[in-house]
């Protein structure tokens, strides 16, 4: 990133001015690097020299600052965003539900959910799937669960990653057979478990002390080419005695 600041300050100096472009790949390489103060100040540097940000740079800066832990900074730079007129696109929407979600804050992010779908963007399966998520999360499982039901009426398609997330917030809550039930239903509407869908439900099994399900579970995982991650295997060898069991399978 030094470097790229050199050549950047060094195109000043030749009088080849930066555009919007060149800003944007900059205040992202610092924001990757976490370096949010330096972004920021290019962001600044950028008025001074009367370029208008767009909504790339908005949303690179967003995402930044909600990576730094700058909760509030990446609210109001949303806010300068709305009131700037710039346009606010799905990008923007989920890196905010994600900021959000990420900190609990489930109820402002239906409302930023909310004002999305009023504004005309509907919102994309990812958007749904952070809002799930932080549902299972926080313990409103009940609403997960039926905003996972309106997906037919909307016309939208879980993911393997919508189902895995629905799975692992029904085994928390002890709803063992209705994550089982979900799992294999998987399938049957074309959505094929993967290694992280498997991981989830034997651990929810073994979580529960079922280790005969989680055995069943396991040996069909091995079958199809998916191995236990580490922390299923951390409990497999904490929860299980049968030495052949726990020699399968880690």
């Amino acid at each position: 990133m030094d470097k790229a600041r050199k050549f950047f300050d060094l195109m000043i100096s030749k009088v080849i001015l930066p555009d919007v472009i060149s800003y944007n790949i900059l205040i992202n390489g610092y924001c990757k690097c976490r370096r949010i103060g330096e972004a920021m100040r290019l962001f600044d540097e950028m008025s001074q020299k009367g370029l208008i940000p767009d909504t790339g740079i908005y949303n690179t800066l967003i995402g930044g600052l909600y990576l730094a832990g700058r909760d509030l900074a990446a609210k109001e730079l949303f806010k300068e965003m709305s009131v700037s007129g710039q346009p606010l696109n799905m990008v923007t929407y989920v890196t905010m539900l994600n900021g959000l979600c990420n900190k609990g804050n489930l109820d402002e992010a239906l409302k930023l959910f909310q004002a999305m779908k009023d504004n005309g963007l509907l919102p994309h399966i990812v958007c749904y799937n952070i809002i799930i998520d932080c549902m299972c999360k926080y313990v409103r499982i009940e609403d997960a669960r039926e905003m996972f039901s309106s997906f037919s009426a909307k016309g939208l398609h879980p993911t393997v990653f919508t189902y895995t997330i629905m799975i692992n917030g029904m085994c928390k809550e002890g709803l063992l057979n209705e994550a089982y039930s979900l799992f294999r239903k998987m399938e049957d509407r074309g959505c094929l478990p993967n290694s992280c869908s498997y991981n989830t439900i034997v651990k929810g099994f073994l979580r529960n002390n079922d280790t005969s399900k989680a055995m069943q579970l396991l040996d069909e995982m091995v079958v199809r080419g998916f191995s236990a991650d580490a922390s299923t295997r951390a409990m497999i060898l904490k929860l299980s005695s049968d030495g052949d069991f726990i020699r399968r399978f880690i």
